[in-house]
């Protein structure tokens, strides 16, 4: 049990003390408003006030976490021990600068509820993200700061215990075209073909034309593949299906196809799996939608429906998680970016969605990811020995530390032909070393 004196305990220093003590250092944490109480204490203490007292372990808080208005904070660079850090503390405070507030500030994704200017999608650019801006983007820090201000409790007090760091391992994979040209019906599959030919593109004619007659396989049919990937290791897999109505941004088979519904429920025998709410679904106008595709997974499956990845990445703070929690989506898998690898919220570790403008901690469980296959190929342009060498270095990060490595595929990228030539390669050996490092 570690004790925590602050002047005033507010849901915001409650809720990154128990992320910080409790879920990644993994020590119960208690707290007190008297410092009678916590000066008499012979508990591992932390003194988080403004006034210090003695000899007792000490940070001064940054004021943000006592700031009650959303606004952009005064973020200045902490230089401590050749490292850089953000949110000062004090020169009598055992660290420099302020971990509880720059990890709350991260978590919570603070800065995206600000004005911001958005990128493609109308998402938030990994580039106005002060990890980006502080070189800081591919290490978790958070899970850093909170290992570190864990080992500067233990010099102070040798009895607490942390218990060494578990490295986890996610694979997911998102079908947004369970098929490129099969199961399409008639005259969406005739259009495509005329469309085909009218360009000229004569080798897709050909390619469709003999999927169509059984005589090749369809490009984006590698389930089988996926299957053999995954054996053995089928709990540390997830699949999310979308099954939006078709529209400019969603164009996966309609959710009544016969063949895709067989699909859905064979993976959910095999797998877990979760909805992919269409780009259409969060829009504004778009919560009844998000409604409709829910129970057309819970109908085919017969399971509720508790994970979810949005379509696109598209994420509204807090719009997108309210609407979530409403429907009773337990754990959401959107927190990363899609044109950079590495760490949105700071963190390797799962942790509960806090609405900062409600000021509350909710339900919603956050599972970021690190890696996806569209940012190693689109966005960063590598090739299959760079994207593995991107691969292997940001999951040394996680396993350093601790936490989840998880990661986002297609169905469509492994089936290592055109531009994705050479990448099944590399989702196979992302696996394995994966499976491999997992302490579960």
């Amino acid at each position: 049990m570690i004790l925590i004196y602050t002047e005033e305990l507010n849901p915001r220093i409650e809720y990154i003390s128990r992320l910080i003590f409790s879920t990644i250092l993994q020590n119960e944490v208690s707290f007190t408003t008297k410092s009678s109480e916590f000066l008499k204490s012979e508990l591992p203490k932390l003194n988080y006030s403004y006034e210090k007292f003695v000899d007792e372990f000490y940070i001064k808080p940054h004021r943000f976490l006592h700031c009650k208005a959303l606004i952009q904070p005064n973020i200045q660079p902490v230089w401590y021990n050749g490292e850089k850090y953000f949110f000062e503390s004090s020169k009598d405070s055992d660290l420099p600068f302020d971990p509880l507030s720059a990890s709350f500030y991260l978590v919570t994704r603070y800065e995206e509820y600000l004005e911001f200017e958005k990128g493609k999608y109308n998402r938030f650019p990994a580039k106005e993200s002060i990890l980006e801006k502080y070189g800081l983007l591919k290490k978790p820090v958070v899970n850093i700061w909170a290992r570190l201000l864990g080992e500067k409790l233990k010099e102070r007090y040798p009895e607490i215990q942390i218990p060494y760091p578990k490295f986890h391992f996610l694979s997911t994979i998102d079908v947004d075209n369970a098929w490129a040209f099969s199961n399409k019906g008639f005259w969406r599959t005739m259009g495509a073909l005329a469309k085909a030919a009218g360009k000229g593109n004569f080798s897709e004619v050909n390619q469709r034309t003999k999927v169509l007659r059984g005589t090749e396989n369809d490009p984006y049919d590698t389930f089988r593949f996926l299957d053999e990937t995954f054996k053995g290791n089928e709990d540390k897999v997830l699949f999310f299906f979308l099954l939006g109505d078709y529209k400019r941004f969603d164009k996966n088979i309609s959710w009544r196809n016969r063949h895709f519904q067989k699909l859905i429920r064979e993976t959910s025998e095999k797998y877990a799996v979760g909805i992919h709410p269409s780009y259409s679904s969060s829009k504004k106008k778009g919560k009844k939608k998000l409604i409709t595709e829910l129970d057309r997974l819970k109908k085919i499956t017969g399971y509720e429906v508790q994970k979810s990845r949005q379509h696109f990445l598209r994420l509204k703070f807090p719009r997108t998680y309210r609407r979530l929690i409403k429907a009773g989506i337990l754990e959401d898998y959107t927190m990363g970016y899609a044109s950079q690898t590495g760490f949105r919220a700071g963190i390797c570790t799962p942790f509960f969605f806090y609405d900062v403008k409600r000021e509350a901690g909710t339900s919603l469980k956050i599972i970021p990811f690190q890696i996806m296959d569209v940012t190693l190929r689109h966005y960063l342009n590598l090739k299959p020995p760079e994207a593995i060498e991107e691969i292997e270095t940001l999951m040394q990060e996680v396993k350093k530390v601790g936490g989840t490595f998880s990661t986002i595929w297609h169905n469509e990228t492994v089936n290592d032909e055109g531009e994705w030539k050479g990448y099944r390669e590399v989702f196979e050996k992302m696996n394995k070393l994966g499976f491999e490092l997992s302490d579960v």
